[in-house]
């Protein structure tokens, strides 16, 4: 499973460079960034909500006026640090450090509708590759309010669920649970609601609400309290906006 996803990775990084060298070449490229609040599990898997940092770096478009078609562009991500001290359900686990994770978005805009395909390698906290298909639909109400509902389905190699859902023999003694090896695959699927209003020039107050259902192995770990994992986020970002 991590060499089929890894070849993946590489092929759609060798197709996106031109593909995106000439989408981006004597053209635009905007992005929003700013900071929020995010509340979900404290892991997932936990039945336990907590607040922590919502690092928004999100609805990145070249060219937003541009015609429908195929598109290329980087996917970035960033997957918080398990600390086993921070929950009871935890206790004799390994930590797991911050996690960054790199690589090529795929979409295709018919109108409204924008289909998409991720697919990133992680590193620090984990090593494998992970990725995403999904669907969007935007809803622009009038020029300062959009929103978008969207659903899609999270996929992860033996590494990443692994690091995330499995439970070592040495683990199993500390701990008490099962010793647990979960296959890589589909891990996740999730429904969202998101909200931007720009309430002055390029600010925005960003919202996001979601469903997450954990799947398959990941879902059958012993580290899981409750497959169902909503988070709410809010927060203010700023419109960037290059041209090359």
């Amino acid at each position: 499973m991590t060499r089929i996803i890894a070849l993946a990775l590489v092929s759609a990084t060798a197709l996106s460079t031109p593909a995106m060298a000439q989408t981006l070449t004597g053209r635009s490229f905007s992005f929003d960034a700013g900071l929020g609040v995010k509340y979900s599990p404290e892991f997932i898997g936990s039945d336990n909500l907590d607040a922590s940092p919502w690092f928004i770096l999100k609805n990145a478009d070249a060219d937003r006026d541009k015609p429908d078609g195929l598109s290329f562009l980087p996917s970035l991500n960033y997957v918080g640090r398990r600390d086993a001290d921070d929950s009871q359900d935890l206790r004799g686990m390994s930590d797991i450090g911050y996690a960054g994770e790199v690589g090529v978005k795929m979409f295709y805009r018919m109108g409204e509708l924008t289909s998409y395909g991720t697919i990133r390698k992680g590193f620090g906290g984990h090593h494998g590759v992970v990725g995403e298909l999904g669907a969007k639909y935007r809803i622009e109400y009038n020029d300062r309010l959009t929103l978008w509902t969207g659903a899609e389905l999270g996929m992860g190699s033996d590494d990443f669920t692994g690091t995330y859902f499995g439970v070592t023999a040495a683990e199993s003694l500390s701990s008490g649970h099962r010793a647990y090896d979960p296959d890589g695959g589909a891990y996740i699927a999730r429904l969202s609601v998101e909200a931007r209003y720009e309430f002055m020039p390029d600010t925005a107050l960003m919202g996001r609400v979601t469903y997450g259902r954990l799947l398959g192995d990941a879902g059958d770990s012993p580290l899981v309290q409750d497959r169902n994992q909503p988070s709410i986020s809010l927060g203010v970002a700023r419109r960037m906006n290059f041209r090359f």
